[in-house]
C-alpha cells in the first residue's frame, strides 16, 4: 500500500508570501528559486547528516498514521539557502553520516570537477570538502546521495536545486513537487536502497510529508501555475496525472522542451527525472481539478484544487505558455557521422558504486565536439533506468531519423527493449553512465566514458 499527502511550497510574488515560503524552505530543508543580484556570489553550505530527532526539521518523517517520526539520512542545507542563478555556485559540503557519501548532480553539465567518484572522490565520515559547481543555464535541478545507498543502514534524502532565468517566467505560483518513496517494516524504521524489501510496506511522500496537509491559498479563476515535478525515487518509476487540466510541459531534465501537451495530463517519471508543467486553472467557482500519483499499481490523490468565489486574478485567460529561454543546445545532429557504442545495460562492465576504480577500461572514448550514439539494451526481465552524467541527450526515433522534441538526461527502458540516444561531446573530462532496475533490491551499477 502506497500513501502519499502533499505540503506545496509555492513561490510567490508579494514580499509576505516571500516570506512565508523561505519559512517554509528552512524547516523543510528545500531549496526554493529567488532573486539574486547580477555579481552576487553564490555559496551553498550542504550537511549529510543523520536523524536522531523526533521532528521532520531536523530530517525525520512521518511515514506513517501514528506521530511516530521514522529517522532517515538527509542531505540539508546548513543554513536557509542563497538565491541561486546562471553561473559559479561555491559549495561547502559536509559528510555527518557514518559512512563515505558522494554527491550527484542531476541538470548540472560538465561539471567534470565535481563528477563523483572520478573528479570528486567519495566524502569519508565527518570529511568535509569544497567545490565550485558551474550553473550553466536556468532549470530545476536535483541532488542526492542514492550513488553510495546502496546497502545504507537508512534511506537518504535528496535535495532540489533551482535556478531561476535570467528574466522572471510569468506566472502566478512557481511550486516544487519533490516524489520519494521509502520500504519501512513494521517496527517503524526504513531500509535502504539495494536491500531486501521483504515484510516492509511502500510509501511515498510528497515534500517530506505524509498525512498531513497545509491548506493553501484559494485558487483564483485564470491563475498559471508552474509545477515542477521531481521524482527523488530511489528506484521506482511514477506517474503524475492532473486531472482536468491541459498540462503544458515546458521543460525536461533540466532544459527547455519544445512546448507540448501531456496526453490526458498524465506525466511519467523516471527516477531522478525532473519535468516542468504549466497549468491554467480556468472555470467557474467551484470547479475542481485533482492531482493523482500512480505507483505501478493503484493511483492516489495528492491534492484537489477549486476555484473559490473570489474575482478572477485577471479577466481572461493568459495565452498559451510559451518556449523557455534557449539554453544553448544544438539544433541538429550530424548522426551519419557520430560515434556509435552499443552499451548492454547489465554485465561484467558495470560494477557497484563501491568497487568502482577509475582504472577500469572505459565504456568509450570520443572526441570533444563530436556526436555520440548509444544503443541502449535492456536484457533484465524488468525496467531499468540509465542516468548519463555529464550531458543531456535526445531520444531518437526507431529509425534514427529523428528524435523526441525534449532533451533527457535519464530514461527508463523497458525489459527487452534498446533505446538510441544521441548527444554532443561539449564538456572535456571523465563522466559516469548510471544503471539501475527498477526493483528495491536492484543495486545501482556504473560505467565512465572520457570526452578527450
Amino acid at each position: 500500500m502506497v500513501r502519499i499527502a502533499l505540503m506545496a511550497y509555492r513561490i510567490l510574488a508579494s514580499n509576505r508570501r516571500q516570506v512565508l515560503t523561505a519559512l517554509g524552505a528552512a524547516a523543510s530543508g528545500l531549496v526554493l528559486p529567488r532573486t539574486a543580484g547580477a555579481n552576487e556570489p553564490q555559496h551553498l553550505a550542504w550537511q549529510a547528516t543523520k536523524s536522531n530527532f523526533g521532528w521532520p526539521a531536523m530530517g525525520a518523517l512521518s511515514l506513517r498514521w501514528s506521530s511516530r517520526f521514522t529517522p532517515v539520512w538527509s542531505l540539508k542545507p546548513a543554513e536557509p539557502a542563497p538565491p541561486f542563478k546562471a553561473g559559479e555556485l561555491d559549495i561547502a559540503f559536509q559528510n555527518d553520516l557514518p559512512q563515505p557519501v558522494a554527491l550527484t548532480w542531476r541538470g548540472v553539465d560538465g561539471a567534470s570537477i565535481a563528477e563523483p567518484l572520478l573528479g570528486s572522490p567519495s566524502l569519508a565520515a565527518s570529511g568535509r570538502q569544497t567545490m565550485q559547481l558551474p550553473l550553466r543555464h536556468a532549470g530545476t535541478m536535483f541532488c542526492d546521495l542514492g550513488l553510495l545507498a546502496d546497502g545504507a543502514a537508512e534511506p537518504s534524502r535528496g535535495q532540489p536545486l533551482i535556478v531561476s532565468e535570467a528574466e522572471p517566467v510569468p506566472v502566478d505560483r512557481d511550486q516544487i513537487v519533490l516524489i520519494e518513496e521509502w520500504r519501512v517494516r513494521r517496527d517503524g524504521t526504513a531500509i535502504g536502497p539495494g536491500a531486501d524489501s521483504k515484510d516492509t510496506e511502500a510509501f511515498h511522500t510528497v515534500n517530506g510529508n505524509f498525512g498531513s496537509d497545509l491548506p493553501g491559498d484559494p485558487v483564483r479563476a485564470n491563475q498559471r501555475w508552474r509545477y515542477r515535478f521531481i521524482n527523488a525515487s530511489h528506484r521506482s518509476v511514477v506517474a503524475v496525472k492532473l486531472e482536468n487540466l491541459d498540462v503544458r510541459v515546458l521543460a525536461v531534465d533540466s532544459r527547455p522542451a519544445e512546448p507540448f501537451s501531456a496526453r490526458n495530463g498524465a506525466l511519467v517519471l523516471a527516477p531522478g527525472a525532473r519535468v516542468d508543467a504549466f497549468v491554467d486553472l480556468t472555470g467557474a467557482p467551484g470547479t475542481s481539478f485533482a492531482m493523482r500519483l500512480h505507483d505501478g499499481k493503484q493511483a492516489h490523490l495528492i491534492e484537489t484544487l477549486a476555484i473559490s468565489k473570489e474575482p478572477p486574478v485577471r479577466p481572461t485567460p493568459l495565452p498559451p505558455a510559451e518556449a523557455l529561454p534557449a539554453t544553448g543546445m544544438p539544433a541538429q545532429f550530424d548522426l551519419k557521422s557520430a560515434l556509435r557504442v552499443d552499451v548492454p545495460l547489465s554485465g561484467g562492465e558495470w560494477t557497484p558504486p563501491r568497487s568502482f576504480t577509475a582504472s577500469s577500461a572505459p565504456a568509450f572514448r570520443t572526441k570533444l565536439g563530436r556526436v555520440v550514439v548509444l544503443a541502449l539494451t535492456n536484457r533484465a526481465e524488468i525496467a531499468t533506468v540509465f542516468h548519463l552524467h555529464g550531458h543531456h541527450f535526445r531520444l531518437l526515433d526507431r529509425l534514427d531519423d529523428g528524435w523526441k522534441p525534449f532533451w533527457l538526461d535519464t530514461l527508463a527502458i523497458e525489459p527487452g527493449q534498446t533505446q538510441r540516444i544521441a548527444f554532443l561531446a561539449e564538456y572535456a573530462g571523465r563522466y559516469l553512465l548510471e544503471s539501475t532496475a527498477t526493483d528495491w533490491a536492484a543495486p545501482k551499477l556504473v560505467r565512465w566514458y572520457i570526452v578527450e
